[in-house]
């Protein structure tokens, strides 16, 4: 089993380690305020993230039968209860569209992984193509709802 919080943090490394090499010669951008990557609603945290399938680790593609491309996002929510760090089934609805307001069609599919609970989608994308996702989640046995909005831009080059 590959818990949680390690797929979590090597999806985040993943991602960072994307980031390129330094070229001394390049003017150095100021940093900009992280977006969040969960959301807290009464007794439930919401985790979610965007990235690019090709920057999974291959060992995680292969087991959830994810294929690496470049050119396809990957999204993936996660609901844990708060008290216990319980991993719980939710009811998650998601609109993607892009800068030109062209919707992008994500099916979501719940993996289990022994205790945890994963809900994933993927795309197509474009080099340098900004997706926003409107996401509504409710936990299971709740009446309590979360409504998420996030960007996230693709670099395929």
């Amino acid at each position: 089993m590959i818990p949680f919080k390690l797929i979590i943090i090597t999806l985040a490394l993943t991602v960072l380690n994307s980031c390129g090499g330094i070229n001394e010669n390049a003017a150095i951008p100021l940093a900009q305020t992280a977006r969040p990557t969960f959301i807290d609603i009464g007794n439930y945290s919401i985790h979610f993230s965007a990235q690019l399938t090709n920057q999974l680790p291959l060992e995680v593609a292969r087991k959830y039968k994810i294929s690496q491309s470049k050119n396809t996002a990957l999204l993936n929510i996660a609901v844990v209860e708060n008290m216990t760090q319980i991993p719980v089934s939710a009811n998650i609805s998601v609109k993607a569209t892009n800068l030109a307001g062209q919707r992008k069609n994500f099916t979501l599919r719940m993996l289990h992984d022994k205790e945890a609970i994963y809900y994933i989608g993927e795309t197509s994308v474009a080099n340098h193509e900004t997706l926003i996702f409107d996401i509504e989640v409710i936990p299971e046995d709740t009446a309590e709802t979360a409504q998420i909005r996030f960007e996230s831009k693709f670099y395929i080059d």
